[in-house]
């Protein structure tokens, strides 16, 4: 009957031996500055989007098409699933999205 309780004893004093009451914390990597890197970062730039897309005929029988971009630059195309070259809307390209026909290197193009 003594031992019993002798024997919860010692395993209750193990078991508290076992807790350290220091607080510990663990890091995986240096320590994250989430303040300083926010105030330091520059702002995001998304890439022009796609305003509209436009197929014209030029005078030599030619498809081209064109992606109008929301910044005013263009992207003309052999194949609609091209991704497209950017060309210099006002030097090798001339006209709008609204418009129906366009100046592409020096031909006339409508849609």
């Amino acid at each position: 009957m003594i031992r019993t309780p002798m024997i919860l004893a010692l395993v209750a004093a193990a078991a508290l031996a076992g807790c350290n009451k220091e607080n510990h914390t663990i890091v995986s990597g240096p320590p994250d500055d989430n303040e300083t890197n926010a105030a330091t970062a520059q702002p995001v730039v998304l890439p022009p989007s796609i305003a509209s897309s436009k197929s014209y005929r030029c005078k030599d029988n030619k498809l081209v098409y064109v992606d109008w971009m929301s910044d005013g630059s263009a992207h003309v195309k052999a194949s609609p699933g091209d991704v497209g070259t950017p060309v210099t809307v006002g030097t090798d390209l001339t006209g709008d999205p609204k418009g129906s026909s366009i100046t592409y290197k020096g031909q006339s193009c409508s849609a």
